[in-house]
């Protein structure tokens, strides 16, 4: 991402949308915020401390842990990926370790107040341009929507408000936020500002998976469970130009943002206020449906659910695929260490919980066949002609994938 945005006064704002996209290149479509220039090097600060933390000081935790600490705790019969907690609670009181993990915790809340401020003076002209493009796609909101507890307990990710907070009708704030937020969040690597790499690698997955289907009956209605602003959605949109897409999520604010932002990128797709457990849409209404990194943000108690509710919503013959982050609950006693600082101080709860679950297995008893649990090379545009590349060979977070995808049985 580009350090060097327009610069512009702090008191104007850009409501030419041809000078605001040239003058700051993260802008990747119409509904991202305006960087003005002191905010641009505040977020470059941002990924820059990010990348020295996790790329340079984290694999030397990693190495100290799995080759030094671990075998030290075993000679002594105790086990370093069984006791990970107290592990990790232990390392707090190193003051290296708890300089380097005070680091983290600051570097996230960084990321949500340097985008905050550029969301706040961009929302104006967000607002302009949502009614622009009030004519494609749709978005229904529930009032009496009521967000799952889980969502809700703790401000997922540390982002203020979590997924669900909302200011009321119109309100665009916290899409604008989350979109903002993930380029820095992943650093890039989710696709730069477009932050659509996971939606491709579904795709691609499909493709690779799912071959002839696709020549023979591609998908003509999809659902993104957990869709938070589209990124993925968009790209599903893309990849099946010919299918009527929707997207569901929890959040009433992101949602009017994901259909203003889909809608600026000349994309139609429906969203609605729903829970990925239970949808109000008819049995066997969809050929496709998928999410993406949403299962380790929910329950072990929602997991199922979701499977269950997949099976419901698809035709016979229809595919399921979700997307999830590649890190599996591994021998590796750091991997198990950096699992519960995820937990703990990033405020994901069933972080560790959905590395240890078995999502092939859920899939199967909701009833679902070829079922399979693997890994996806990352992809920027899906090619359904690629020679597939699907593998049981796992790989790092945004090189690789791990996909869970099986097909209904025909009645």
């Amino acid at each position: 991402m580009s350090t060097m945005p327009k610069t512009m006064p702090k008191t104007e704002f850009a409501t030419d949308l041809s000078v605001t996209q040239a003058g700051d290149p993260s802008r990747a479509h119409p509904m991202m915020p305006f960087t003005r220039h002191d905010e641009a090097a505040r977020h470059a600060h941002v990924v820059a401390f990010k990348n020295f933390l996790m790329r340079q000081l984290e694999p030397r935790w990693r190495t100290l842990i799995d080759e030094k600490v671990a075998p030290q705790m075993a000679q002594s019969g105790r086990d370093a990926a069984t006791e990970y907690r107290e592990l990790e609670k232990n390392l707090g009181t190193v003051p290296a370790y708890r300089a380097w993990q005070t680091l983290m915790v600051a570097a996230q809340d960084e990321m949500w107040r340097s985008v905050t401020e550029s969301v706040d003076h961009s929302l104006p002209e967000l607002q302009r341009i949502e009614a622009a493009n009030a004519a494609l796609g749709s978005v229904r909101i529930n009032p009496e929507f009521k967000a799952p507890r889980y969502l809700t307990a703790v401000d997922i990710h540390r982002m203020p408000g979590g997924y669900h907070a909302d200011q009321g009708e119109g309100d665009l704030r916290q899409g604008a936020i989350f979109d903002k937020a993930a380029a820095l969040y992943h650093m890039g690597r989710n696709g730069g500002a477009m932050n659509d790499l996971r939606g491709h690698t579904i795709a691609q997955h499909f493709f690779d998976r799912f071959e002839s289907m696709n020549a023979e009956n591609p998908p003509k209605r999809i659902l993104d469970l957990g869709c938070t602003v589209g990124h993925s959605t968009v790209a599903l949109a893309q990849n099946f130009p010919h299918a009527e897409v929707h997207g569901v999520d929890v959040g009433a604010a992101l949602l009017r943002y994901a259909r203003a932002r889909s809608a600026s990128l000349g994309v139609s797709i429906h969203y609605s206020q729903q829970s990925a457990e239970r949808t109000d849409f008819a049995d066997g209404y969809f050929d496709m449906v998928v999410s993406s990194a949403v299962l380790h943000e929910t329950s072990a108690k929602a997991a199922p659910a979701i499977m269950r509710e997949c099976w419901r919503l698809l035709r016979p013959g229809g595919v399921m695929i979700h997307l999830e982050v590649p890190l599996r609950f591994d021998a590796s006693a750091w991997n198990r260490v950096r699992g519960w600082f995820e937990s703990v101080h990033n405020n994901e709860p069933f972080w560790i919980g959905a590395q240890k679950t078995d999502f092939a297995g859920l899939a199967a008893q909701a009833g679902f066949a070829e079922v399979c649990a693997g890994y996806q090379p990352s992809v920027r545009q899906a090619d359904p002609t690629a020679i597939p590349r699907f593998t049981s060979t796992p790989g790092p977070v945004h090189v690789v994938w791990y996909m869970i995808s099986g097909i209904k049985p025909q009645a």
